[in-house]
């Protein structure tokens, strides 16, 4: 988002790394947002714009979204410039459906379809092949979302639950923090009572792996291989702990850690990895850490 689009009151309120590199921004009006919590968040339905960056932060496409819902807390891409808004809660019909609380956009802005990914979800990431990947609060596990119960979930880009732990996980999450791809891998960094955790899911065969995480209660991840970088925010301060870690005997160790000043203050949401890259938004700045 450049100094036009601030003068012309744009705001940056949601976005998502891309495979291909670089990362897609959702901006809408000031008039139909509200400041909470320090992030905007749309507060009225809304026309909005979708404006798809290089590496290198070089505008390659922009493009116009019609009826944006109040309350949308995700954005995600998927393959082909496709994408994805999601609000992070849903509720449950009388007669025991769920309100849809995902919306997948074609290349060009039009809706393709909707459909419901669970109630109660913090963190969210698509892989490759457009697979959806979710990781729920408190109020999803505890809830009455079948999917959100476990925790985790994996669903396809039609809606279908594709995936769940089915007790394959070491204990009970409670809270999803973030999530990362890795080639055809997917990461979803969680924590319960007995610490924070990140879980490495291969949706080809469904099988899932979990490691105790070097650092809690993490704000961003991407790994490449046995290495990974790690970070965890400052809460309302421009500052963040930036940690490296290596996989060695089935058990991350930290490398490395250094404490960073941001281009601006970072909050809730911060980070994405995509293939060793992570991405991390501090005010209206993107900055890419490699692992």
């Amino acid at each position: 988002m450049g100094p036009a689009d601030v003068r012309a009151g744009w705001r940056a309120v949601l976005w998502g790394a891309r495979g291909e590199g670089g990362i897609a921004v959702l901006l809408v009006q000031e008039r139909f947002l509200t400041w909470s919590y320090g992030v905007w968040r749309v507060a009225a339905a809304c026309d909005a714009e979708v404006v798809f960056l290089s590496g290198e932060g070089t505008v390659q496409q922009r493009v116009p979204l019609y009826g944006v819902e109040a309350c949308v807390s995700h954005f995600a891409v998927l393959p082909g410039n496709r994408f994805l808004l999601v609000k992070g809660r849903s509720r449950q019909a009388k007669d025991g459906s769920w309100e849809p609380n995902a919306v997948v956009y074609a290349a060009d802005g039009g809706r393709e379809r909707s459909f419901c990914v669970g109630d109660d979800i913090p963190a969210l990431v698509t892989d490759r092949h457009g697979g959806i990947w979710t990781a729920y609060g408190d109020e999803g596990v505890y809830g009455h979302h079948p999917e959100s119960g476990g925790g985790l979930a994996g669903w396809n880009g039609k809606g279908a639950a594709r995936w769940a732990p089915g007790g394959r996980l070491p204990t009970y999450p409670l809270e999803g923090l973030t999530g990362a791809t890795e080639k055809q891998a997917v990461w979803l960094a969680w924590y319960s009572h007995e610490g924070t955790y990140l879980s490495r899911i291969t949706p080809a065969d469904g099988d899932v792996t979990t490691y105790p995480s070097p650092v809690r209660k993490l704000d961003g991840l991407a790994v490449r291989g046995n290495r990974a970088v790690l970070s965890r925010r400052d809460h309302g301060e421009a500052t963040l702990t930036l940690t490296r870690a290596e996989l060695a005997g089935g058990a991350w160790t930290v490398t490395g850690q250094e404490r960073l000043r941001m281009p601006g203050q970072v909050w809730l949401g911060c980070g994405q990895g995509r293939d060793g890259v992570l991405w991390l938004r501090a005010g209206d700045s993107w900055v890419r850490f490699e692992v």
